[in-house]
């Protein structure tokens, strides 16, 4: 008798995959070996796969069920948004306030160095709200407009973020260090342009891809950040008063050029925006669910909610740009 069930969670798309316990108290670390194959086929295929019913009792649970596919768990390195570590591996999902919405995105598009695999534990099920919408990052890249999609690809993009000041995370937390010279060692590693600035302060600058093939599959997909770290994204009184404070847009916390320093225009990143909403898929967390992505393949975000939450991450697989 088979142990578990496998179909399409929602009607018409087959991201996710629903991988469903056929029993009561079936644990999901035990069950792998008999679902790998058919997980790690529909991970390439359709993007991403959801585990259902099973039992899993903690963190620790879920860090040796992730770390069963057989790449050691990755540490958040230059993370771009606020985390506690759990246990080893494991971290809080992104702690904005309930009320904030997460755009869609692939985990570190923003970075030349992210994880191939990312898994969500949903421990607590919001009351209202709390979903991890997710996107098919081949059909976000073949939806894009041509103009849009060619400049990105042609141009890259260029990040630019000045941490600390009360105004985005300090430099200590992102880079696990005080000492300046392990900042500069990192950047130099991976292609960050750094700077000290005269309040102590760092800014970086980092040109990036704006879209990527995959390298198993070659498929393109649009794999950067540019709609969250752009000024756009920010409600506009929050955008002039973060103005007023640092006066010149290029010591903002965050925001993103084209690669050769050109600014990009808020249309496009509208356009993106609308590309990105017309292609979210989205379902209701149950207490227990583990997520599994192809975090090139899939993009996640994060609804608004109401009420106790608690969703923890792990990512794995390095990989580089190329």
């Amino acid at each position: 008798m088979t142990a578990f069930h496998v179909r399409p969670l929602l009607e018409g798309t087959t991201l996710p995959m629903l991988f469903e316990a056929a029993g009561e108290g079936l644990a999901l670390g035990a069950s792998l070996p008999a679902m790998r194959e058919a997980v790690e086929r529909h991970l390439r295929t359709g993007g991403g796969v959801l585990f259902r019913g099973f039992s899993l009792d903690d963190a620790d649970a879920f860090r040796a069920f992730a770390a069963d596919f057989g790449h050691p768990l990755l540490t958040y390195e230059f993370g771009s948004t606020p985390r506690s570590q759990v246990t080893s591996g494991v971290y809080t999902s992104t702690e904005y306030p309930p009320h904030q919405h997460i755009p869609l995105h692939n985990e570190q598009a923003y970075t030349r160095d992210w994880p191939m695999k990312i898994w969500f534990y949903c421990m607590q099920a919001a009351p209202e709200g709390g979903e991890t919408p997710i996107a098919d990052s081949r059909t976000v890249f073949a939806a894009m407009p041509e103009t849009i999609r060619r400049r990105f690809i042609d141009k890259g993009l260029m990040y630019v973020r000045n941490f600390g000041n009360g105004l985005d995370v300090p430099w200590q937390q992102v880079f696990g260090t005080k000492d300046r010279a392990e900042v500069e060692a990192y950047c130099a590693k991976h292609a960050i342009a750094c700077e000290w600035k005269e309040d102590g302060e760092l800014r970086t600058r980092q040109v990036c891809q704006g879209a990527a093939r995959h390298p198993v599959t070659g498929e393109w997909v649009w794999f950067n950040q540019a709609h969250l770290f752009h000024v756009s994204n920010l409600e506009p009184e929050v955008r002039e008063s973060l103005l007023d404070i640092v006066e010149d847009e290029a010591d903002l916390p965050r925001n993103v050029l084209y690669g050769d320093g050109t600014p990009i225009d808020d249309a496009a990143l509208d356009a993106v925006r609308g590309v990105l909403e017309r292609h979210r898929i989205s379902f209701p967390w149950q207490a227990g669910d583990v997520m599994m992505l192809d975090n090139m393949l899939t993009a996640h975000g994060r609804a608004p909610f109401k009420g106790p939450r608690k969703v923890i991450v792990a990512m794995a697989e390095a990989q580089s740009a190329q």
